[in-house]
């Protein structure tokens, strides 16, 4: 007799179990989807910060690139092909540099790039700048 008591226990426990869980079924994958807008926005977000820093620091090559060619002794390359050159094939297309320019002992080149977004047609930066100088070659023998 125990037995069968012990059984029907069980079966009875299972089943005031199985009352109690059922309104709740679902509630976790409910509660995810609330929350996985803003997980993806937050993902985004730091994406964006990424390109913003890249295109920062591929701006400061460029110019910096542009503004040694440019103090080389003459013949030298063309400084801002030399510059635009120096930056990343998928930027390249949005990267201007201007021509340098000379006062004398130094030069100084300045490259504009403009920052890609991770959703397109929306443009929350502007073009990042950086300028660059550089003393020119000692053409002393």
């Amino acid at each position: 007799m125990t037995g069968t008591r012990g059984r029907r226990a069980r079966r009875e426990g299972r089943e005031s179990w199985d009352r109690r869980g059922r309104g709740e079924r679902g509630s976790a994958s409910l509660e995810f989807l609330g929350v996985l807008p803003i997980l993806l926005l937050i993902a985004l977000a730091g994406i964006q910060l990424g390109f913003v820093a890249y295109a920062a620091n591929q701006a400061g090559t460029a110019a910096r690139t542009a503004a040694r060619t440019a103090a080389l002794r003459a013949p030298h390359p063309n400084a801002e092909d030399a510059g635009r050159n120096a930056v990343s094939d998928w930027l390249r297309d949005g990267t201007s540099i201007s021509p340098p320019s000379d006062d004398g002992d130094s030069v100084t080149a300045t490259a504009v790039i403009n920052i890609p977004s991770v959703i397109p047609g929306v443009s929350i930066f502007g073009p990042v700048r950086r300028s660059a100088t550089m003393p020119k070659e000692d053409t002393t023998p």
